[in-house]
């Protein structure tokens, strides 16, 4: 997919609702990129276009933050802090994980391989006045999620613009 340029805070949050009016259930988001790339921001537009009115913190302290909206399971995951991998069985991952369950994961590398498998990979990078974003699709599931995706970007682009 072509790249994308987050120019603002909104931008970032507008991404995240484009991608949550466009997810299936069931499906798996890694959150790649350095500190302060808006990772969090991204969480943030997602979960307000399913409608959700509370705080919607990074979980790098509690490394997993579940969200119900409506009959909607989110779980949004940080995994930046993790020491090891094995920790995840601990805190019971597994426990979260349906094909009801849409998961957002924040530094997914540090799960190693227990980290769930992408169907969408969303890397966001610094660039000098604003943010870079590259989404790679990596299962048949992530490409109808991100041609939805595509075409509620279209979308939202127009709809600013106008």
């Amino acid at each position: 997919m072509t790249p994308i340029t987050l120019v603002d805070t909104q931008a970032t949050e507008l991404l995240g609702g484009c991608l949550a009016r466009a997810a299936p259930v069931g499906q798996v988001i890694h959150l790649r990129g350095e500190l302060g790339t808006g990772k969090t921001t991204l969480v943030r537009g997602f979960m307000r276009a399913l409608g959700f009115q509370g705080a919607v913190k990074s979980p790098t302290y509690t490394l997993m933050e579940p969200y119900t909206v409506g009959d909607q399971q989110v779980l949004h995951c940080d995994f930046y802090r993790l020491a090891d991998p094995l920790e995840l069985e601990f805190l019971g991952l597994r426990d979260f994980l349906d094909e009801q369950t849409i998961l957002l994961v924040e530094w997914p590398e540090q799960g190693g391989e227990l980290t769930p498998a992408a169907d969408l990979d969303i890397l966001l990078t610094h660039a000098e006045e604003s943010r870079n974003c590259q989404i790679a699709v990596t299962t048949s599931g992530g490409k109808q999620f991100c041609q939805r995706f595509e075409v509620e970007w279209s979308r939202a682009n127009r709809t600013s613009q106008e």
